[in-house]
């Protein structure tokens, strides 16, 4: 059996999403940070916070997202709580005694659109590479590349999540060796 053919207008979207290159993302987003994270597991943003936990195979950590600084370290593997069911892990440092709700590995997930109309997304262009791209407010990669930044491309290490806190200032792009920190100032 063939597979069925895309349309030539995917065809040439795709081919133009493939040749773009990774960019920083457009003002006012910064990219404040990217922290290598050893056997990533999972990330998750406290409520209404910008303060993400990361889960590793190598313990737990806290990031605050807007500043691009890492604030707690746990590397106690005796205090495991990550939840591969309920997806849910206990905070350390500033999060102590909240659980966060987890995305990653086992499944989850974080906001993909920000209060303002930002929207991140992912595509496998080139199987089984996927690519995230930030997209204008309210505005569509479908529409045309102009309306999208290409932030990341996984390769060698496995994408696990990607999005937005609640709070709609900061972003994260979570793979499986790493995790970026992007930030804005201002909320225009």
């Amino acid at each position: 059996m063939s597979r069925p053919s895309l349309p030539d207008r995917l065809v040439k979207l795709r081919a133009q999403l493939q040749a773009l290159p990774i960019q920083p993302p457009p003002a006012p987003w910064v990219h404040k940070a990217t922290f290598a994270i050893g056997g990533l597991i999972g990330v998750g943003y406290a409520e209404d916070s910008d303060l993400l936990l990361v889960h590793s195979s190598q313990g737990r950590g806290v990031f605050d997202c807007l500043a691009g600084t890492k604030i707690a370290r746990d590397y106690d593997d005796e205090n495991d709580t990550f939840d591969e069911i309920h997806l849910t892990a206990e905070g350390i440092g500033p999060l102590e005694g909240q659980t966060i709700r987890m995305a990653g590995l086992y499944g989850g997930g974080l906001t993909k659109v920000s209060f303002d109309g930002w929207h991140l997304l992912d595509m496998t262009l080139d199987w089984p590479d996927r690519s995230v791209f930030l997209e204008l407010p309210f505005k569509s990669i479908y529409e045309g590349v102009e309306n999208c930044t290409k932030l990341e491309d996984d390769g060698a290490c496995e994408l696990r999540t990607y999005g937005f806190s609640q709070t709609g200032k900061s972003f994260v792009i979570a793979l499986s060796c790493q995790v970026a920190i992007f930030s804005r100032g201002l909320i225009g």
